[in-house]
């Protein structure tokens, strides 16, 4: 008995065919038999979903990349189903390529231990959860270097926005940074900085030189005269304006800085400031300006370690009221500004394209650091 002749199926043309793999939904059914599932070991690729779905590559794509593209329920369900099961996750930089950016927020701060920065962080993923986008935290160590490679690298990774919340100097953008940051802005990057900005990046800004001169007058309104300041280098843009704010108000008022002292931002560098200037002698009933609460926190530590008393012997103020301000002892006098809001805003800037920077109220504290002097 002659067995019959198998029968071929007729070819598509490569149009036809070309056409059906594009429309993805087409040569799908949800009784479509499945491929042995991805093996262990490798990450699984978009071809591993769309296989254990049984959907088309392009199907998978646009259900898991976020295409504007209708898919039916039935398909989408699968694909996410198969999603999960495999451990899929979208690859970040293809997404970027294709979009031109990627669902990122870049964050550059000078030390992520400084609580200053760690709420400005707050208010940045605040906003950044709003809109289901996600916050990538670098350190520049204030090192301009440092600052252009870490910008160089967040290019390729095309994030939307960026923001440069560390502390600006008085001059322009080191060199190197500001080229990076252009060509990040010319391909459709937003930047937004702190303090003064360019004219082509937005900027937020805090209002250091009058919060520190509405301090300035208070600290004279309570009876000190004498005052040392601990300031960051010349240069710096939110130790200057604090400093040049406090002095005019503390002097309007009829007190004077006797010594300015130069360190960083960082509590050691308070504390060894203030070491030296114990050293050289510091008269009882002085005042002590930091230009910061983890600075003027440095100082405390220092003037115990002296043996002197914060407080009726040399009281001690500082800047930003940071959590940790109200809970040494004695308790800060400081000047209490918004971080989280700060933050906020500054993530507002990189998305919003009508945006307006909101006022940003700063409010002069006093605890027992700075208890007065009688009389």
């Amino acid at each position: 008995m002659r067995s019959m002749p198998h029968r071929a199926r007729p070819a598509l043309p490569a149009s036809t065919a070309a056409a059906q793999y594009a429309q993805g939904m087409s040569q799908e059914s949800p009784s479509r038999v499945r491929q042995p599932r991805h093996s262990r070991g490798a990450a699984p690729t978009l071809h591993d979903v769309a296989r254990e779905a049984g959907v088309s590559l392009a199907t998978a794509s646009r259900v898991l990349n976020g295409s504007e593209r209708k898919v039916a329920e039935s398909f989408r369900e699968r694909v996410e189903q198969a999603a999960a099961e495999l451990g899929y996750t979208a690859n970040v930089s293809a997404q970027a390529t294709a979009r031109g950016s990627s669902p990122v927020i870049a964050l550059l701060v000078a030390d992520i231990a400084d609580p200053y920065f760690g709420l400005i962080a707050a208010g940045v993923a605040r906003g950044a959860d709003e809109q289901g986008l996600v916050v990538t935290i670098a350190i520049t160590e204030r090192d301009p270097a440092r600052e252009a490679r870490i910008v160089r690298a967040l290019r390729g990774q095309r994030p939307q926005g960026l923001i440069l919340a560390a502390s600006r100097t008085a001059e322009p953008t080191d060199s190197d940074t500001a080229r990076e940051l252009a060509e990040y802005a010319r391909f459709g990057g937003r930047v937004v900085t702190f303090g003064a900005g360019s004219a082509e990046n937005r900027h937020v800004e805090i209002d250091n030189r009058a919060g520190a001169e509405a301090l300035g007058r208070r600290m004279a309104a309570l009876g000190y005269r004498s005052a040392i300041a601990i300031a960051a280098a010349e240069g710096v843009l939110t130790s200057d304006e604090r400093l040049a704010g406090f002095r005019a108000g503390f002097q309007a008022e009829g007190g004077s800085i006797d010594r300015v002292l130069r360190g960083d931002f960082r509590r050691e560098s308070g504390a060894q400031t203030m070491s030296a200037a114990l050293a050289e002698g510091v008269e009882p009933g002085t005042l002590v300006f930091a230009m910061s609460d983890v600075v003027a926190i440095g100082a405390m530590a220092a003037i115990r370690e002296a043996g002197r008393e914060v407080g009726a012997d040399i009281a001690v103020c500082g800047f930003d009221d940071v959590p940790s301000s109200s809970d040494v002892t004695p308790a800060l006098t400081t000047v209490r500004v918004p971080l989280s809001e700060v933050g906020y805003q500054a993530f507002r800037a990189t998305v919003d394209a009508d945006w307006q920077q909101a006022a940003l109220p700063l409010e002069v504290i006093v605890r027992a650091s700075t208890p007065g002097i009688a009389g």
